[in-house]
């Protein structure tokens, strides 16, 4: 009995981690563009709001991947539709590191930025529903650790090859070599998305599709065998029948069922929380970060070092809410890391308004806030927005979340450029800290969910 679970953990955790590998590419895809943000700017001489449009447009893409993702993991799949968002990370990766044009890297960011949408809604939500109960929380949150590793490798890969470029430099060989790697170096670092977005690809075809998504699709059987291999058989009987019971009772999954008196609070807490956790400036310290640190007085190359810090902070700090958060709660993380990030946020400001904010000072103050945001909203924030909407209409709820989320992270990257130039970096910090406020209050709308099973969740929200 003790090697069945252990092989059930083993292959719960394999296909956690191969679904978390949307994850990591949505990590890598959204800061590696931290590297190149100075070199495209200096080529194509953008002006702010240019500059603005070359982080956002990515983000634009995005709404659009989500707003498609729901449709289609409703309609085909969790599965297919990651392999779908796999193959789209590669096109952009090659596109954007062969493109001819400003306006060809600009389509190809946005082609990147529908997979990433269409990954950062389909792989929680593939894990949450394929995950028991008692370990949901943690499998869930290894999402958002797998984006913590690919900040973190996209800070590497950038330095680098940035280091490499450097080293190049004597060489004048000329060729599409000298250009890539020397001459225009930005486009291998985007052309280095393209090899974990080929693992990710070949990944998905060794794991199954979602047990509740073949259940609505009346195909128990094969639902059946898929929980049996992540629980033992007794197990797997009781929640399939949990799971068509819940089924039954459901509505069919149409749009206007997300708006009904029952899931009406769901929704609009959902979209408030996935809003602010943008509003609060997690993405602007991802795009920004060297040009923020540049601003304290530090060179671009120590710049680049400080991101690869406030890498390894996020990581060891998600490591923390990876394994307290179905001992501590969703809510207690997230109220907790939201204070961490709203004291650190007024700190920050206030060092830049006081003309204080030496290299160091400000980087402790900014890993702070990493660390806040990564023990409590980051994870959370994605465990939640999984867990909370009925099995049928579970893709296209999540979905209207998280284009809120991404929504926000688009008017951050258009603006944050104007912010740091026209309201100073410390007006900047002290608007974020502001969008911290609201966020314990969303939460007392939403039930705690650890040790849960969905269909109890479900059950909560019917009640009302």
């Amino acid at each position: 009995m003790n090697n069945f679970k252990q092989k059930n953990r083993f292959y719960l955790l394999f296909i956690a981690i191969t679904a978390a590998l949307g994850g990591f590419l949505f990590g890598y895809d959204t800061a590696i563009i931290s590297g190149t943000l100075s070199s495209v700017k200096s080529q194509f001489a953008l002006n702010a709001v240019m500059e603005g449009w070359f982080v956002s447009s990515a983000l634009v893409g995005c709404i659009g991947g989500v707003a498609v993702a729901g449709e289609l993991a409703d309609r085909f799949g969790r599965k297919y539709s990651l392999i779908a968002s796999s193959t789209l990370f590669f096109i952009s990766a090659i596109g954007c590191a062969f493109s001819a044009s400003h306006t060809e890297l600009i389509a190809y960011r946005i082609i990147g930025g529908v997979a990433v949408g269409m990954a950062s809604m389909l792989s929680p939500l593939y894990i949450s529903e394929i995950s028991p109960a008692k370990v949901r929380g943690q499998m869930v949150a290894l999402y958002q650790f797998a984006i913590t590793i690919g900040i973190l490798s996209a800070y590497f890969v950038n330095a680098y090859v940035l280091h490499l470029s450097e080293s190049l430099t004597s060489l004048n060989s000329g060729g599409l070599w000298h250009k890539i790697f020397v001459a225009e170096v930005w486009r291998a670092m985007f052309g280095t998305e393209a090899i974990p977005a080929l693992l990710f690809f070949a990944a998905m075809f060794f794991v199954p599709s979602s047990p509740r998504w073949l259940s609505s699709k009346n195909k128990n059987k094969e639902a059946g065998i898929v929980l049996a291999k992540i629980n033992n058989a007794e197990i797997a009987e009781k929640e399939l029948e949990s799971i068509q019971i819940a089924i039954t009772n459901e509505s069919e999954g149409s749009w206007s069922v997300l708006w009904q008196k029952g899931l009406r609070v769901a929704m609009l807490a959902g979209i408030g929380l996935a809003l602010l956790s943008q509003f609060t400036g997690i993405n602007a310290i991802i795009y920004y970060g060297p040009r923020i640190m540049e601003e304290a007085g530090m060179q671009l190359s120590d710049a680049l070092g400080g991101q690869v810090i406030i890498g390894f902070v996020n990581v060891a700090a998600t490591v923390f809410a990876i394994m307290k958060i179905d001992q501590y709660g969703r809510k207690k993380l997230m109220l907790g890391g939201v204070t961490g990030m709203f004291l650190s946020l007024l700190s920050v400001g206030i060092i830049f308004l006081l003309g204080k904010a030496e290299g160091t000072l400000l980087l402790i103050f900014i890993l702070t806030f990493i660390a806040s945001f990564a023990i409590g909203y980051g994870p959370v924030i994605w465990v939640l927005l999984s867990e909370i909407y009925p099995t049928k209409v579970r893709g296209r709820a999540m979905s209207v979340a998280v284009i809120a989320l991404w929504i926000g992270t688009a008017a951050i990257g258009q603006i944050v450029p104007w912010m740091l130039e026209t309201l100073s970096p410390s007006g900047t910090f002290f608007i974020f800290a502001a969008c911290c406020i609201p966020v314990p209050f969303l939460l007392q709308t939403i039930p705690e969910t650890k040790g849960m099973s969905l269909e109890e969740i479900e059950e909560v929200w019917q009640a009302h």
